[in-house]
Order: C-alpha cells, then structure tokens, then sequence
C-alpha cells in the first residue's frame, strides 16, 4: 500500500492512470457500439432476406396460383438452416408449417412484425421443443389465407453474444495488460528517480564528483541527467579552478608580495634621492607585475565561467592572424628572430574576437620569450588552414621546446619550467589560451616543431577551431 501511494504520487502515473481510465471508457463504448452496429447490419440482412423470400412466394402464387406457392414453400422448408414458413387461416389457426405453434396475434397485423414472437419447433420426433424467437413478415391472399415467412433470431443472438464476448475479453486483458505495464513503469520511474535523489544528495554534501545516474535508454531522465552531468561536471572544474587559483595565489604570489615588501622596506631606509626613487620605481614594475597577473587570472575566470559566450559573432580569423604579424613583426625583429606566416585567406568561424586575439598574442609572446633569440636562424612560423577536420592556427618556433612529459602541465596556472622562470611573465599565458580554446569548442595542442634536432625541437602551439557548420 505504501509503494502504491509513492508510486500515485508521482506524476507520470497519475496521468498513466487517467489514460487507462479514458481507454476504458472509450473501449467500453466501442463494445456497445460494435454490438449494436452487429445487431442493426444482421438485422437487415434478415430482413432483406425475408423480404426477398415474400416475394419469391407472392410470384409464384401469382403464376402458379396455390399449388405452386405450397410446392416452393415446402422445398425452401427442407433446406438446412430454412426459414419459418407458415400458412394460417383467417383467423390465426395453422394449417400448415415448418413450426408447431406461434405466439398469439402474430398474424392480426400485417406486415413486419414489430417485437420478436415467440414460437415452437419440431423436434425429430414430432413433439415440440423449447420456445424459440423470430422475426418474420406477414401477408394476407386474395382467398384470406395468410402467409408468415420468418427468421429464427438464435443465430444473430449467438453472434451478438459472441461479438460482445470477445470484446468485453479483449477489454479485459488489455486493461489487466495496462495495469500491469502501469505498475512496472511506474516502480521503475519510482527506481530511477531514487537513484537520481540519492546521487543529489551525495552532490548536495559537497561530493561533486557524483553523477545522476544514465540508463542508455535516451529517453527523458536519460537526457536530463545528461545535461545536468555536464552541468555538474562544469560545477566541478570551476571550483577546482577556484581552488588551484587560491592555492596559486598562496604560493606564487607570495614572493612577489614579499619582494614588493621588502622594496618597500628599502627605499624608506635609503637617504639618498637617487636611490630612493630607483626603490619605488622598483616597486612599481612590481605593482604592475601584480596588476597583470591579476588581469590574467580575472580574464580567465570569465573565460571558463561563459560569461563571455553571449558576444559571439563571425570574425574573419584571417584578418585577426595577419593583424597578429603586423603587431608582432617589429617586436620579433627586435628579440633577432623572423616571423614569417602563411595564411589562408577567408577562414572565418564563429566566436569572441578579443579573446581569439589575445590567444593569438599569448602565442607569439611565447615563442618570441622562449625561441633561440639572437641564434643565426631563429624564426617564428605561423600558419592558418582551414582543413577537414577544422580550423588551425599553428605558432611554431625552433627554441628548446618542452618536454612531452611536461606538456600537461605547462597549461596549468602559474606553472612555468625551470628554464624559463628567468624570463618575464606570469605563467598564466597558456591557461588563458586553454581556457579560450574550451569556450569556443576547440583545443589546443602542443607538440615539437623539429622532433629530431635534440638541442632545438621548438614548440608549435596550435589552436584547433571545429569546423564551421555549412
């Protein structure tokens, strides 16, 4: 009783149980409809018949006068499954007939007869046997005789019991077969939505790891728990995202706030001008270091929160790259190295065109940062192609590259190698760019731009756009 009342709680099976009651009705009806629309169609068949009968019979005694109506009459009454054909006198007696008796008034009226009658068989035997119902028609002769030709009503009673029958049986297993599937779909529901309750509760104790449970089925709660498992999974990198941040600043900044301290601490100890002013001049290079570390963590929390999805347009990714070269050409001619780039024209995709900038110009810091520098030969390649399998734009340089091993976490925030913690920066460029490349349904790789050269394998970043849908 208890799991009847949960299982009417629910929704789906109140409205289950509404539809079994509406089919009800209407199979109910369709059975008095059947019924009756069998009666009146066999009914009018038997009357069709009779009336054919009538007149046959009236024919013959037109032609052949009595004689020839007896002789018809009698052959059709030995035929199986025969009709009632009965002669009376002029005032009701039988003279002869396929019966032995009929119900009294039959033959005052002529015509159809209004209400089934009621009349006796022979048996083989002779004597009577139960009494049985009929419709029939009467006519009367030029002599007075009359003349019922009838149709006994058990067969269509039968069929009409019979029609009845097999509906009110097929109505009663389909409803027992409603019942059943009801009460199983209904507990596994009930099932399911427990799962689902329980996995929400473990999330709601702070177990983001925890996922609604998916059947394979593809149906409703198979698409809602996949929805909100992303939702949930989502959730989940963001707090983790928050908690690396906290754990980042902790450590990572720490030094940094230290040095401004202790720069600080110097040019209030210092009496000379000059070296005061070198102190807080110092001390502002390092403000300012903080400032754009703080600029790059806010960027990429927007970034990984969405909230800027909704300034997505088509951009001309061609006219961003080239815009890209043309700032950066001076600045790597400057470091010793060359840019060169090939570009194809007309690649567009939709998406944030600041963000896709910057990505771009995170990119190229890096390989200008991290290339060989003055070494002979040092060069920056860029390249954008529209392939089959999407968008890529590649930043390749031929610097010391990173290890494959290391590759994972070079895109994590404020992680920089060892060899290059001598340089300026942040740390942050990379995860920016990630973070950038997951708004956008993209990717980024990173892999060795010269695999065999030990001493210069190089970087390429490449940013990896889904193909733009035709």
């Amino acid at each position: 009783m208890t799991t009847f009342r949960v299982l009417y709680k629910s929704t789906a099976v109140r409205l289950s149980a509404l539809y079994i009651v509406l089919f009800a009705i209407c199979a109910a009806f369709l059975v008095f409809y059947v019924t009756a629309l069998s009666e009146r169609i066999l009914g009018q068949q038997t009357q069709d018949t009779l009336q054919q009968e009538v007149s046959d019979i009236q024919r013959a005694y037109g032609r052949g006068g009595m004689n020839a109506m007896l002789r018809m009459m009698e052959r059709r009454a030995r035929q199986p499954g025969a009709n009632l054909y009965i002669i009376a006198s002029p005032t009701g007696e039988i003279l002869t007939g396929n019966v032995a008796s009929v119900e009294p008034g039959v033959f005052e009226t002529e015509g159809w007869t209004l209400i089934p009658f009621r009349y006796e068989r022979y048996s083989e035997g002779g004597a009577t046997t139960d009494k049985h119902q009929a419709n029939g028609h009467v006519f009367v002769l030029d002599n007075g005789l009359r003349i019922l030709v009838g149709r006994d009503l058990g067969e269509p009673q039968k069929l009409r019991f019979l029609v009845r029958r097999a509906l009110m049986v097929a109505l009663g297993v389909m409803g027992l077969g409603a019942l059943v599937i009801w009460f199983g779909i209904g507990r596994n529901a009930l099932k399911r939505i427990d799962r689902m309750s329980a996995a929400s509760t473990k999330i709601m104790a702070g177990d983001l790891s925890q996922r609604l449970p998916v059947g394979g089925s593809g149906d409703e709660f198979d698409r809602m728990s996949e929805s909100l498992n992303a939702m949930l999974g989502r959730i989940e990198k963001l707090n983790e995202g928050l908690r690396q941040v906290s754990d980042n600043i902790a450590h990572d900044l720490k030094t940094p706030l230290t040095r401004l301290r202790n720069k600080a601490a110097d040019a209030i100890g210092r009496k000379d001008e000059d070296g005061r002013r070198a102190a807080l001049e110092g001390i502002i290079a390092e403000s300012d270091q903080l400032i754009r570390t703080f600029d790059a963590l806010l960027m990429i929390s927007r970034v990984e929160a969405g909230s800027v999805a909704a300034e997505m347009s088509f951009v001309d990714l061609s006219a961003i790259v080239a815009d890209s070269v043309e700032l950066y050409e001076p600045v790597a001619e400057e470091a010793g190295l060359s840019l060169v780039a090939d570009i194809q024209p007309d690649v567009g995709v939709q998406g944030n065109r600041e963000l896709i900038g910057q990505a771009i110009f995170n990119l190229i810091d890096n390989a200008i940062k991290y290339g060989v520098g003055a070494d002979a030969g040092a060069r920056i390649r860029m390249r954008l192609v529209k392939e089959e399998g999407g968008i890529r734009i590649c930043v390749a340089d031929n610097g010391p590259g990173v290890p494959a091993d290391r590759r994972d976490e070079v895109t994590k925030r404020f992680v920089r190698l060892d060899e290059s913690r001598s340089k300026p920066g942040t740390g942050l460029g990379l995860s920016l760019v990630e973070a950038v490349m997951e708004l956008h349904n993209g990717r980024l790789e990173l892999s060795d731009t010269d695999p065999d050269n030990a001493v210069a394998r190089g970087l390429t970043a490449t940013m990896v756009f889904p193909a733009p849908e035709q």
